[in-house]
């Protein structure tokens, strides 16, 4: 098991590529050579490293800081952005897509789940999982940042096709893996196939937007450059700072060792921020290229400190029922506009996307 590739840091990637010679980052993370990555996966195969499974579904617990969050693993039918189905809530850029297709392209699998989000009451999806999950579990193990993870098997058609009628009406938010989704989509129309094509489909992990254990986390912002940003409410620390930000469209700022609070005009704190401040400080300049992102506040003050930026903006945690009403309104948020947290490992299943394979 490993994070999601895209969270793995360089530093890192050594350690995971170590710990064995069938991690999932040999898979996920081959470098440029994308076919080393297709000839690994079949020889897994071939060597019953890995076991392909009946059509099934799956349940899978993640126990991490106290709480618990319950999610279904499953197919998923791809659809565009237009149909109005799958709700995408930040922009994309090109760079990531470009991999992805190209390690899509030579393996033929959707190797990591993409974390969608959707609202299970009167569906009665979590009252199914809640009954898969009272069994023992097909597998437990330890994963990244000190989660405890249980995985269990759904082969039962009655179970499944209860699931399919429960959420086919539903639209969807893309919680993390947006420029996946849209490389899923690209490669499945490049390879065509019917309807119920595999690769018509990815591979999903799906949370119900009202499990307790669903925990959302904001993403700092670091200038490496501009102007200095006046007015504000002066604050006398991180920690107060912090606290001025919960109920308010607003955002900490940090500059010079001085800590404000920008009261912003609007209803989106961190829309505002991009548009009233930042996208003010740098004209038309790409934005993508001025900013680093952090999760942790005191790093971001850190790296002012330190002169990597010369000045960092905090934002409070998002309010996911407001970025719901916004993506089905159509409207995207900047990048790094949410946090999900723990990321869904990859390695816990696979799905192959054959032409030829029908779901």
């Amino acid at each position: 098991m490993a994070p999601p590739y895209d969270v793995i840091s360089d530093a890192d990637l050594g350690h995971y590529r170590s710990l064995s010679p069938y991690n999932v980052v040999h898979l996920t993370r081959p470098g440029t050579d994308y076919e080393d990555a297709g000839r690994t996966f079949e020889r897994w195969l071939d060597d019953r490293i890995l076991e392909p499974d009946p059509r099934s579904m799956y349940v899978h617990e993640v126990e991490f800081e106290g709480r618990v969050r319950r999610d279904l693993v499953a197919s998923l039918r791809l659809q565009p952005y237009a149909d109005r189905v799958v709700l995408p809530h930040e922009r994309t850029h090109p760079g990531p897509k470009e991999d992805r297709l190209a390690l899509l392209r030579a393996t033929k699998v959707s190797l990591e789940p993409l974390w969608f989000l959707y609202e299970g009451a009167g569906t009665g999806v979590p009252e199914v999982l809640q009954r898969v999950a009272a069994r023992a579990p097909a597998v437990a193990f330890r994963g990244p940042e000190d989660t405890e993870h249980r995985f269990w098997v759904i082969s039962d058609p009655a179970i499944h096709a209860t699931v399919h009628a429960s959420l086919e009406q539903q639209q969807i938010l893309i919680a993390d893996g947006h420029h996946r989704y849209e490389t899923a989509l690209a490669y499945a129309e490049e390879v065509g196939g019917p309807p119920d094509a595999a690769s018509r489909f990815t591979l999903a992990l799906l949370t119900d937007l009202a499990d307790p254990g669903l925990v959302v986390l904001p993403t700092h912002r670091v200038m490496k450059t501009g102007i200095a940003v006046t007015g504000g409410e002066p604050k006398g620390s991180l920690g107060e700072t912090l606290g001025a930000l919960s109920g308010r469209v607003a955002a900490g700022a940090y500059r010079n060792h001085q800590y404000h609070v920008l009261p912003l005009e609007g209803d989106v704190a961190l829309v505002e921020l991009h548009e009233q401040v930042i996208e003010n400080i740098l004209g038309k300049r790409n934005p993508e290229e001025f900013l680093l992102y952090t999760r942790d506040p005191e790093e971001a003050v850190r790296w002012v400190d330190e002169g990597v930026g010369t000045a960092a903006f905090f934002l409070d945690q998002p309010d996911l029922g407001q970025v719901l009403n916004l993506a089905r309104e159509g409207k995207t948020l900047p990048q790094k506009a949410t946090y999900f947290h723990p990321k869904p490992p990859s390695g816990m299943v696979f799905d192959r996307l054959e032409r030829d394979r029908r779901l």
